[in-house]
């Protein structure tokens, strides 16, 4: 089977929030209070998600033999790596750290002095370590959101 990684484009909003809301409602949700669930699944709309892509926000999608889409991660601000979802039948085949290599060399190349952030979700943090970042702090709950601030410096 043959994946192609390309720069996503407001076209694949859609198809960038179907993947990655069942996702969050699987992995990342039952973290988090009940009450904040609807604040994170709206933030990936697909009219969020394009309104990320028109912006600082620059996208990554992989495709299947089929055209369909099967990972995506996103940067915001070519710093802060916003999104990074594998669909569950194809995790474990290194599509993440292909697409934070991939995601890395663009900000890389479009200034960013080597200084990377990612709020993780709790059952994400292993996979963030393993690309070599570190925890800047303690797991946080914030109003119900909880996550694991992490930071990574290269060069």
């Amino acid at each position: 089977m043959t994946n192609t990684i390309r720069e996503a484009t407001i076209e694949d909003a859609e198809q960038i929030s179907n993947l990655i809301v069942p996702l969050t409602q699987k992995f990342v949700c039952p973290t988090w209070d009940e009450s904040v669930h609807h604040i994170v699944l709206n933030s990936m709309s697909a009219d969020k998600i394009a309104e990320y892509i028109a912006n600082n926000y620059y996208y990554l999608v992989v495709e299947d033999q089929n055209q369909q889409l099967i990972a995506v991660g996103g940067i915001r601000d070519f710093s802060h790596l916003y999104h990074l979802f594998v669909k569950e039948d194809h995790q474990g085949q290194g599509l993440s750290s292909q697409l934070w290599q991939l995601l890395m060399s663009k900000a890389l190349e479009n200034g960013n002095p080597g200084s990377f952030t990612v709020n993780s979700a709790l059952n994400a943090e292993e996979v963030y370590t393993r690309f070599g970042f570190k925890r800047v702090d303690g797991v946080r709950n914030h109003k119900g959101m909880v996550d694991v601030p992490m930071a990574m410096t290269i060069g």
